[in-house]
C-alpha cells in the first residue's frame, strides 16, 4: 500500500538528524499550514544543491565547480594544508582563525568497523598532494575522538612519509573555561601537552 503525500513528506523529514518521528510530523505541519511558500524555497534550493554541488577534485570539499575557489585562490599559502573531517569543520576554521593555507577534506575518519579505511576517506588523493613537494606542513585538525585520534596518528605518517612537517591542533581547557568543570579526559590531554609560556 502506497504512503499518503503527507505520510511521504514526514519520513523526508526524518533523513536529516537528531530528526525523529515527533520532529518531521511538526515540520511537515508547519510547512503546510504557514510556509507553503517557504516550503517550495526550501524544495527547489535542495533540488538544486542536490543536482549542482560535488566534490572539489583538490580538497574534497563541496563545490559547484571542479575546483572550489578556496584552493583556486592565488591569496592561499600553498606551502600549508589543514586536514579536517568534515565540510562543517572546513568553515568553523575558516571563520574562527585567520588561517590563509589551504584544506583537505576527509569527510570522515577512519572506523574500520564501519568499512572506513583510507580509501574512503581519499588518503591516495591526499598523497599525491603531499608528493606534489610544494606543502611543507600538514596541520590535522580531525576532533579529539578514538577515531580521530587514530586518524591523526595515520595522517601524521603518512606527512612525514613525504618529508612534510605534521601538527596537530592544541586540545585542552576552553578558553574562560574552569578546571573543576573541566572533564577528567580534557584535562588530562591539556596537562599532558603543555608547554613554556613565552617571556612578555
Amino acid at each position: 500500500m502506497t504512503s499518503s503525500l503527507l505520510e511521504q513528506l514526514i519520513d523526508a523529514f526524518r533523513v536529516l538528524p537528531g530528526v525523529g518521528q515527533k520532529s518531521a510530523q511538526r515540520m511537515a505541519y508547519h510547512v503546510l499550514e504557514r510556509e507553503r511558500a517557504g516550503g517550495q524555497r526550501l524544495a527547489d534550493a535542495l533540488a538544486a544543491a542536490v543536482e549542482k554541488i560535488g566534490h572539489c577534485v583538490r580538497c574534497r570539499d563541496f563545490s559547484e565547480s571542479e575546483v572550489c575557489a578556496t584552493c583556486a585562490s592565488a591569496a592561499r599559502d600553498a606551502h600549508l594544508l589543514c586536514a579536517v573531517e568534515s565540510p562543517a569543520d572546513r568553515l568553523a576554521i575558516e571563520q574562527a582563525t585567520g588561517y590563509r593555507g589551504l584544506y583537505f577534506v576527509l569527510q570522515g575518519r577512519l572506523s574500520p568497523l564501519d568499512g572506513i579505511g583510507p580509501r574512503e576517506l581519499g588518503l591516495d588523493t591526499l598523497a599525491q598532494r603531499l608528493a606534489e613537494g610544494e606543502v611543507q606542513e600538514l596541520i590535522i585538525a580531525t576532533n579529539p575522538t578514538v577515531e580521530g585520534e587514530a586518524t591523526a596518528h595515520y595522517l601524521a605518517q603518512l606527512a612525514r612519509q613525504h618529508r612534510v612537517r605534521p601538527s596537530r591542533l592544541a586540545h585542552g581547557v576552553p578558553l574562560g573555561g574552569e578546571l573543576e568543570y573541566v572533564d577528567r579526559g580534557t584535562l588530562s590531554h591539556a596537562f599532558g601537552s603543555r608547554s613554556e609560556m613565552p617571556p612578555t
